[in-house]
């Protein structure tokens, strides 16, 4: 008898041990969400921030399986987060408009900006009296052929009392802003200043350059930004939520830490792009770190009237074909609250 109750005492500790065994294996397996982050071009400052969130460990301590990479050869990055290849991807607020306004909409929207402030504006070799944009006149500009591009730059030429049809416009092929314009005095080109501003000091290329947003508010619109999938948004807003936050720490983290966030960068490239680039990545992500978050109370946020007063812009100088809602195509309900 003795025998028999031990035998079972026995047998329901080895069964308790096997359930606790069991129940510790399932505690450590927890699974993450995938997800699939493309960037529209190769790796510079603009994208610091998801590779500080990556390399620190901020999407893995938030349940997410991150994963960056390069847009598919001649497919643009929207489309590829639109058709859910990726659940994540970085546009313009400028370019954004085609999509918003397409027959078939593109479903995506806008999660976050990058940058608070429209950093683009217009470079040419200094004393060539291309400061302001009545000196276009008379001079060369490189076009990316965009309706929305070429109607700022006649905007703002004709408003300063220069004349766009006295501008000669030719396509622009150029890598190397500053070196072109340093070969060519009579160029004027469209830079964003985090990267080809700096490049240029970094290059010893003695430079002219004035601000979109200086010259005209309705110019300070949201470029980059951050864009999700919109049925991944709607279908998993939890996970949405967990990367843009972990996204915001990354962020915030380069905010702070310019030069171990540029180190990270430079670590993190993957495509050989950064190679020889080393200084020019430092600088930048100096001078880009303050713009991450600059006057705002947090990374990433959209202000509603920025936003609504260039689609307004577009529609009344017909550069849309059909007007966009207001609030249309932007969210701040997956940033930290």
């Amino acid at each position: 008898m003795n025998k028999k109750i031990l035998a079972a005492f026995l047998a329901a500790v080895m069964l308790f041990c096997l359930a606790a065994c069991s129940a510790d294996k399932k505690d450590d397996t927890i699974i993450k969400t995938d997800i699939t982050f493309c960037l529209e071009w190769t790796p510079n400052t603009n994208h610091t921030g998801l590779y500080v969130a990556l390399q620190k460990g901020y999407y893995d301590e938030a349940g997410l399986n991150v994963k960056i990479v390069q847009p598919p050869e001649n497919s643009a990055a929207t489309q590829v987060c639109a058709a859910g290849q990726a659940q994540f991807t970085i546009e313009a607020q400028d370019t954004l408009a085609a999509a918003f306004t397409a027959d078939n909409e593109i479903g995506v929207t806008a999660v976050g900006t990058v940058l608070q402030h429209n950093t683009s504006g217009i470079m040419s070799k200094a004393g060539s009296g291309m400061n302001q944009p009545a000196g276009l006149t008379g001079n060369t500009y490189l076009t990316w052929d965009s309706p929305i591009e070429l109607a700022i730059m006649k905007n703002v030429v004709e408003r300063s009392g220069g004349n766009w049809e006295q501008v000669n416009i030719i396509p622009n092929t150029v890598t190397e802003e500053a070196q072109d314009v340093n070969a060519n005095p009579d160029h004027a080109i469209w830079v964003f200043y985090g990267w080809g501003g700096i490049n240029a000091k970094v290059s010893g290329v003695d430079v002219d350059y004035f601000s979109f947003k200086d010259i005209d508010e309705t110019f300070d619109y949201y470029t980059p930004v951050i864009i999700g999938n919109n049925n991944f948004l709607k279908e998993n807003p939890e996970a949405a939520k967990a990367f843009m936050e972990a996204t915001a720490k990354g962020y915030e983290y380069a905010a702070k830490n310019p030069e171990e966030a540029a180190k990270i960068l430079i670590e993190s490239d993957d495509t050989g792009a950064l190679t020889g680039c080393e200084e020019l990545v430092l600088e930048s992500q100096k001078w880009i770190s303050e713009q991450y978050i600059a006057d705002a109370d947090k990374w990433g946020y959209i202000d509603s009237s920025r936003w609504n007063k260039f689609y307004d812009w577009l529609w009344e100088n017909k550069l849309i074909e059909k007007q966009i809602d207001k609030d249309f195509g932007f969210t701040n309900e997956y940033l930290p609250q």
